[in-house]
Order: C-alpha cells, then structure tokens, then sequence
C-alpha cells in the first residue's frame, strides 16, 4: 500500500473549499469491511486493474477494471477482492466546505452543485482518469518544486472529470493532454514490480501495458536489461530483505508473503541471489533480533 496522510492540500472552486485528507493506492488482498464517512466527505475510488464486489448501501456492484465509484457523506461500502484477481485501487479522500454559507452561493446551474449533490456514483470512467492518478501519485512520490501546487491543480481537474463521468461525457482518448505516454508504461511496470511481488504473472502485465507478451519481454529487455523473470525474481529478493527485518515474522511466513509455494523454494532461490540463507541473512545483518 501506498499512503499519504496528514497533507496539507486545499484547493478552491467557486465558493467550495476541498481538503484532500487521505490519498492511497492498495492492491487489496483483504476485504474493507461496511464503513461510511461524515458530513461533507467523498470518496474517490478507482480500479485499474484487478476484481471484486462492492457492497454500497446494501446493493452488491461488480468491479472490473475501469471501475469508477463515489462515495459520499453516510453512505455505507464495503469492499470485497476476487481471490482470483485482487482488485488495485486508488483512493482519494476529500472534505468540502462552503465559503459562504448562503446556500445561493450553488445554483442549480453550477457544476459544484452536481458534484456536492451526488452522493454516490458508480460506473465506469468515460474521461480516462487514470493518467491523472499516476500523475498525482508522480508529484507526492517525487516531491519536486511546486509538488503541491501542481497536486492542488490535478485534483481539480479530478473533480471536473468526476463531474462529467456524472454526466455521462466522453472524452476522446485523442484529448489526453500527458504528454509522454510511454513514460506511463514505465510507471506502470516499476508500480507492478514495487506492489504486486507475491503475485507476478508476464501475462499481467502485458495486459496492463496493452502489449503482447513478446512485446513486453522485449520492452523490458531493451529499457531495463533484463528478461521479466529477471526483475521478477530481483523483486521477490529485494521485498524479502524487507520482511527479514520483521522480528515476528518466520521465514515459512515469509515465503508465502513472496509467493512461493514452500519455504525450501524460498530458502533456494535466496541462497542462489544472496549466497547465503535466509535465516543467516538475518542473524548476520539484523543481530538485533532474539526469535530467529
């Protein structure tokens, strides 16, 4: 998971303050039990990638990749992963209030009137919003200058897009206005490699990057030099190094964190990369540790 809390981000839109509290992106590997959100909250999801069920209001949705839903004051969700396919999403948390309590300040005319209005949405996303996501996810990741300007500026395109999403628009994908395409298919492997080690598939992946297989292999052979087994089994290792930091977790745990089907394969594949075991990896790095 990938999480960013306590941000100070605030942005204006005729007479409506937005107060972006929470924004994450989660490969769900466990079901968010029925919750809701006060007055004046909206909740933001969208799944790229991945399946599963939403119970919104007691009413059950099937989530597909492309997947755009809004929730907002009170309105109770739960979320539920195909094991399967675990549905990726990417959540964003937003407060509003109004500068101006006269409720005339919103006429039905106003496009903030549509989005304060509805209180829940879901379908699937017309104004292909996910380039925005990655950009948001780029500026909070990168933190260069102006960072959070330019996320204040995102997420009111975001809000616009919702609002047109409201309004059954599409949008041509000739409209996209990110430059660099193929820099996003980048962002897409290193996201997938980062996130989803336990679970790597070269097929996945191809359909994430709409390419071929081939395509793929010789995507990641010519810009990272390495064959997708290669980073697949150079993930694995470099995750397991993270949770070999964990006192409480066993090496058994560990390995099916990773995904392999038994510890002995774990055990082997780490010896073969690191030239050592996994246990004495950890008693000579991490002497720290008691229970190995």
């Amino acid at each position: 998971m990938l999480s960013y809390n306590d941000l100070n981000i605030k942005f204006t839109m005729e007479q409506m303050d937005f107060y972006a509290l929470h924004i994450a992106y989660e490969r769900f590997l466990r079901s968010i039990p029925g919750h809701s959100h006060s007055d004046n909250s909206y909740e933001i999801h969208y799944i790229p990638y991945g399946r599963g069920t939403v119970k919104i209001n007691q009413v059950t949705y099937n989530i597909i990749p492309n997947t755009l839903y809004v929730t907002g004051p009170h309105v109770v969700h739960e979320q539920i992963p195909d094991k399967n396919d675990p549905m990726t999403e990417y959540c964003i948390y937003l407060k509003i209030e109004k500068k101006n309590t006269d409720k005339k300040t919103l006429t039905t005319g106003s496009y903030l009137h549509i989005f304060e209005n509805t209180k829940f949405w879901f379908g699937q996303d017309s104004q292909n919003i996910h380039p925005l996501m990655q950009q948001i996810f780029l500026e909070l990741d990168k933190k260069s200058t102006g960072y959070i300007k330019q996320t204040e500026l995102l997420l009111q395109q975001l809000v616009i897009y919702l609002i047109r999403n409201y309004e059954n628009i599409h949008r041509s994908q000739n409209q996209i206005n990110f430059p660099d395409l193929s820099y996003r298919k980048y962002f897409i492997i290193e996201e997938y490699f980062l996130y989803e080690y336990n679970n790597l598939s070269l097929e996945t992946l191809a359909a994430r990057l709409g390419l071929s297989t081939r395509q793929t292999e010789r995507l990641l052979k010519r810009h990272y030099g390495k064959t997708f087994l290669k980073k697949k089994m150079e993930a694995r290792m470099s995750a397991s190094i993270i949770l070999l930091m964990d006192p409480e977790k066993s090496i058994t745990i560990i390995a099916h964190e990773l995904g392999y089907s038994s510890v002995e394969h774990f055990s082997s594949a780490f010896h073969r990369y690191y030239h050592q075991s996994p246990r004495e990896y950890r008693k000579i790095n991490f002497t720290s540790f008691v229970n190995l």
